[in-house]
């Protein structure tokens, strides 16, 4: 079973790598925002999971930590209906900042899942089922990233309302910090917060 490959990229894909190793390329399914960052012709290494397919035969999924592949391989044994893509397309999302959405499954928020994350709601509440329990049984990288939506839990409400504006989770989330920073209370109304951080956007 091949569990590691370290090689040249041949052909960095949207969803996938084709890895050269000892003179063999292997076409490797990855995250999206990691297959983004590969470029033709430079060294990567991933962690390596093998999938049986009966139309595809072995097909291989690469992942750029080990705790990826921990929080991949939990997504497709834990939520019901969930193949190695689907999970692949979970995991995509959920290294968007998997110590906050460790936080959101843990804490149960359906809002962060949706807004930061861009899961529905359907799906927010099938991974908070599904995971609520298990989540301590991975390692969890980095630091959370949305302090205002913990400091406030109100907040994932404002989150939410700007990214259905169209503006992006990052965007949103850089308004809400420059408020926090100005005082915003938390007995304020959603309204006026939501007000407040679209002046900030538009300035």
């Amino acid at each position: 079973m091949i569990a590691y490959l370290t090689g040249t990229v041949l052909e960095a894909r949207e969803e996938s790598v084709v890895l050269v190793c000892g003179g063999v390329g292997y076409e490797i399914n990855l995250p999206a925002s990691s297959a983004a960052e590969l470029t033709q012709g430079t060294q990567a290494s991933f962690y390596v999971a093998e999938s049986i397919s009966p139309y595809d035969g072995t097909v291989l999924y690469g992942f750029a930590h080990k705790e990826d592949k921990e929080l991949w391989s939990l997504f497709k044994t834990a939520i019901p209906n969930t193949g190695p893509k689907k999970a692949l397309e979970y995991l995509n999302k959920a290294l968007r900042s998997v110590a906050d959405f460790h936080h959101a499954i843990v804490a149960r928020d359906p809002k962060i899942l949706t807004s930061i994350f861009g899961f529905t709601a359907k799906t927010a509440e099938k991974l908070i089922t599904s995971l609520k329990d298990k989540m301590d049984s991975v390692s969890i990288q980095g630091e959370t990233k949305i302090k205002v939506a913990n400091e406030v839990p109100y907040m994932s409400g404002v989150l939410e309302a700007l990214t259905a504006l169209g503006y992006s989770a990052s965007e949103s989330r850089r308004a809400l910090e420059k408020l926090h920073t100005r005082g915003v209370k938390s007995t304020e109304k959603l309204e006026n917060v939501v007000k407040e951080a679209l002046r900030v956007l538009t300035k």
